[in-house]
């Protein structure tokens, strides 16, 4: 018996071949690749900007989100030529080279999907400088998915922003579409990744030395003792953090959203308000919040001097 012909989709000027739409991707909402595939092609618009240039690695879930996934960083070997690929070396073994896929199109985009990728992680570094990265990033993880515990996460982003903007840098706020948030500041490029790792901690050690009942920095799960993890080993030599846009692979298919520091403070929001389905409705009210990161971009530099003067260094 042959191979059952796809759907063929126009993405600029190309075609991709959707196979398998109906599959179930999300089986208890009921949603399908074809439902994935074509958010991604809605959403292309928004979350290219937040993926172009950037070494890429997904989350693929071959038999559904029921099923366990896996992750992948090298680019299939049956994927077409047109795909761009980046090569980033170990940082322990330079000549084992990975070859990430670098998503700078909505047809690369839907191929991933019709992959199966659900989630997408992208790097905080642009292919031409693999470290010197243009982002620091924070990730808040809370001890558990209650109110309680989100309400502590958004306390810590709000304190961790207003930090940084003492430091001279623009945090922006996402959801991260499981449990807690990302806060992520746009940088100048002009440090390296080491540098940025080590600025990332030193915030994060002191926003929790300053509410420690609430706030730790360990990476001991049971020392943490039900209070927020704050993550900023995201910044390390080929990391990743999930993407503005991804959708995650949880029930009800939730999205890494972007939001406004105002929209931060709505009782109603938590981790997962924003979901493949109503993102989109979101997105037609008012724009992506972070469609001029870049333009805000600070010197590291610059904040790392201003840091030392509230260490007392």
């Amino acid at each position: 018996m042959g191979k059952r012909p796809g759907t063929m989709i126009g993405v600029g000027d190309r075609m991709i071949e959707l196979t398998n739409e109906q599959a179930k991707m999300f089986p208890k909402a009921g949603l399908t690749k074809g439902d994935l595939a074509f958010y991604y092609l809605e959403v292309a618009a928004v979350i290219l900007p937040h993926l172009e240039d950037r070494p890429l690695t997904v989350e693929r879930f071959t038999s559904g989100i029921g099923r366990p996934g896996f992750i992948q960083k090298n680019a299939g070997e049956h994927y077409p030529e047109w795909i761009r690929r980046a090569s980033v070396p170990s940082k322990s073994k330079p000549n084992d080279v990975t070859e990430h896929v670098v998503c700078d199109d909505a047809a690369t985009l839907v191929y991933l999907a019709n992959q199966r990728c659900v989630t997408l992680h992208v790097a905080p570094v642009r292919c031409d400088q693999l470290h010197r990265p243009d982002q620091v990033i924070f990730d808040f993880d809370p001890p558990d998915a209650g109110e309680a515990s989100f309400a502590a996460v958004r306390d810590g982003a709000l304190a961790t922003a207003e930090l940084l903007r003492e430091c001279g840098l623009t945090p922006f706020v996402k959801t991260s579409g499981s449990k807690g948030l990302h806060v992520i500041a746009p940088l100048l490029r002009d440090a390296d990744v080491d540098e940025v790792r080590a600025f990332g901690k030193a915030i994060c050690d002191l926003v929790a030395s300053r509410d420690p009942a609430r706030f730790t920095t360990s990476m001991t799960k049971q020392d943490r003792e039900g209070r927020v993890f704050l993550d900023y080993l995201r910044n390390g030599y080929a990391q990743t953090v999930v993407a503005p846009y991804s959708v995650r692979p949880l029930p009800g298919a939730p999205v890494s959203t972007p939001i406004t520091w105002e929209e931060l403070l709505e009782p109603q929001l938590h981790a997962q308000t924003y979901t493949l389905r109503n993102v989109r409705e979101l997105l037609r009210q008012r724009r992506d919040p972070w469609a001029n990161i870049a333009a805000h971009a600070g010197s590291l530099d610059a904040a790392s001097v201003s840091l030392d003067v509230f260490l007392g260094s």
